[in-house]
């Protein structure tokens, strides 16, 4: 379905696509249906789908507020079973003799109905969990229920950490102690002779390997976890003095997060597997590999850039399967059972952030201010020639006159020679020549860097009901790409270019930076559409379900969003899970506030106001109730009732 606009263009859910590049990034679980709206697909286009708009209407009216994080657990189905079949289709493949024993590190996103969601469909799969801390080692103990997977311990580990770990191989759990520093071997080696227990070890060897990325530094000689050849071989010597060389059943290495080039997972498996193969040399009981983590998610659909992947998940599994089968055929060692800790993979594609636009700042400026007259200073003069001269044959010239214009305008008014009217004048002239020229040099040949500049000078902001810091961290912190895009309307041109300002007083909390289908690379500015007042403009964030929840801030006391977990099936959708989002009253508590004492003292400052005749009583009662009704309301933005 196609619509034409009123500028007589031809538009179609197609474009948009192309546009947003959603057939690149959505991975077959989001599309562009016929309707114009984002359609999520998790089993494929032939499976179950939910339009997107449609079901946050419905969330809407169940009393569900925005913005809402939704999370659809066929999505994770779907990205577990892939992983899983990827790994059976290489080892058929290479003929690998092994097991495939994915896990899933809880720190990626430990909310507890995701968690659940993982176990359970991983349970038939070998699919295990992994922590990195000891409340996520008391969360795994709790959680895990599969006998097949494994429990990888990792991070700092203390003699309670430890020796839970050693006890809970009691209960018949296969918890594998990792020994990411030296001095844990001592405790490990200590807990065991208390317990009267044989542990199950793991060896982190700190590869000189790097990865590559935005979390390159996680890996390499420097990196903060791991041991080295040196501590590895004294770890080795140890065990052996213990008579517990038997114990050490793992070998782990890490390359970091989010690799963007099959290159450096190459490189680091080549000298991963080569530690493998020394130690099985030693003597050690070595049963599985861990990989770690690195598989990437193409978060832009480019394939060029860090927020993007150069291979598939096929292909991953492929080049780990073909190079450990390689080595250990070689060297005439059983082939190890993989383990692979590819949380991001797992769960990034399963939630949506949904919020709407709140308001808007637009610059373009079609109407000139009046005409300058004798008399005004000659800033204006200059400005009214440029605005009338202007045309497709002198538009260089013209634009730096524009730019000197206006680094002239701002110097002026700072000495005093441009009075306050006189510079919002200037500023209103300026838009509108800008405006006029962008006009002009969109259909003039060899003007594209004009274009570029006028349109980012130009830009629209859009006031969005979220916060960058609470949902999104990763775009603020480490310039992470995200895709965005509006969920409805997508029959029509989007004709606005805007960046996205969050309800945040902090400069940083925007989004600045969007997909560039054509390059590769990002824009500066979205192409959204015309938001007419009084009616509801809602835009998604998509692949949100890795790191981003729980790495959120309070940021100016904006707390957790609303949260649903929506299933889908051939007879519709189920809202299987609604995770309300921080009250005002909670926010505060995480910052030591009492609401008791909150109420009391505005209390007794009303009736300080009322004694003093500076309010009335039905002020007073009205004020009471709205701070109180704040103080249990959700920290966004509500529409009134």
């Amino acid at each position: 379905m196609s619509t034409t606009n009123g500028n007589g263009t031809n538009w179609s859910p197609e474009k948009s696509a192309e546009m947003y590049g959603i057939n690149n990034w959505g991975n077959g679980y989001f599309r562009v249906n016929p309707q114009g709206r984002v359609q999520i697909t998790p089993q494929g286009s032939n499976g179950p789908s939910v339009d997107l708009y449609e079901l946050t209407q419905d969330l809407l009216d169940r009393g569900i507020r925005v913005p809402i994080m939704i999370r659809f657990q066929d999505i994770i189905k779907s990205r577990v079973e892939l992983m899983h079949s990827c790994f059976q289709k290489a080892f058929a493949d290479h003929n690998y003799k092994g097991n495939y024993c994915g896990v899933y590190p809880i720190k990626v996103n430990q909310q507890r109905h995701l968690v659940q969601e993982i176990v359970r469909f991983g349970k038939d799969l070998r699919l295990g969990l992994e922590c990195g801390s000891k409340p996520e080692l008391l969360v795994v103990l709790a959680m895990a229920n599969n006998s097949d997977g494994v429990i990888i311990c990792n991070g700092f580990k203390d003699q309670e950490y430890i020796e839970t770990a050693i006890l809970s191989q009691k209960l018949g759990r296969n918890t594998i102690i990792v020994v990411d520093r030296k001095e844990e071997l001592a405790l490990i080696i200590n807990a065991a002779k208390k317990f009267n227990a044989r542990p199950r070890i793991g060896f982190r060897a700190k590869l000189y390997t790097q990865g590559a990325g935005k979390w390159v530094d996680s890996s390499g000689a420097r990196s903060k976890f791991g041991l080295t050849a040196v501590e590895i071989v004294d770890g080795v010597e140890t065990l052996r003095k213990e008579n517990m060389l038997d114990c050490l059943e793992l070998l782990h290495y890490h390359i970091g997060s989010q690799v963007p080039n099959i290159s450096s997972i190459k490189s680091s498996l080549k000298e991963g597997a080569r530690f493998y193969s020394e130690l099985i040399k030693m003597g050690a009981g070595l049963k599985y590999i861990d990989v770690g983590g690195g598989l990437g998610v193409d978060y832009d659909g480019s394939g060029k850039t860090d927020s993007s992947i150069n291979y598939s998940e096929q292909e991953y599994a492929n080049d780990v399967v073909s190079t450990l089968q390689a080595m250990c055929d070689e060297k005439g060692i059983p082939h190890p059972n993989i383990v692979t800790e590819c949380g991001r993979a797992l769960v990034a594609h399963h939630s949506v952030l949904v919020f709407n636009v709140m308001g808007k700042n637009e610059l373009h400026r079609e109407t000139p201010p009046r005409p300058a007259i004798k008399g005004d200073p000659n800033i204006m003069q200059d400005l009214q020639y440029i605005y009338e001269k202007v045309n497709k044959d002198n538009i260089n010239e013209c634009f730096n006159d524009l730019l000197v214009a206006k680094q002239e305008t701002l110097q002026l008014f700072t000495y005093g020679v441009l009075s306050l009217e006189q510079r919002a004048w200037c500023e209103s002239m300026y838009f509108t020549i800008a405006t006029k020229m962008s006009l002009i040099a969109k259909k003039t040949p060899d003007c594209e860097d004009i274009v570029a500049k006028l349109d980012d000078e130009l830009c629209d902001t859009y006031f969005c009901n979220f916060s960058v810091f609470q949902s999104v961290p990763d775009s603020w912190a480490v310039g992470q790409l995200f895709p965005v895009m509006p969920i409805h309307q997508l029959n029509e041109e989007p004709n606005h270019s805007a960046t996205l300002a969050d309800l945040t007083c902090d400069s940083d909390g925007k989004i600045e930076k969007f997909i560039d289908v054509e390059n590769g690379s990002y824009r500066k500015t979205i192409q959204v559409h015309h938001v007419e007042e009084g009616k509801p403009y809602y835009m998604g964030i998509f692949l949100t379900g890795a790191y981003q929840e729980i790495l959120g801030d309070l940021h100016n006391l904006f707390g957790d969003t609303d949260a649903v977990h929506v299933s889908l099936s051939e007879a519709g959708y189920t809202i299987d899970h609604y995770v309300p989002g921080d009250t005002v009253t909670e926010v505060l508590t995480y910052v030591q506030f009492d609401r008791a004492g909150m109420v009391d003292s505005v209390r007794q400052a009303i009736e300080e106001g009322i004694q003093r005749g500076t309010i009335a009583k039905q002020e007073a009662r009205l004020l009471i109730k709205h701070y109180e009704e704040g103080l249990s309301g959700y920290t966004y933005l509500e529409e009134a009732e």
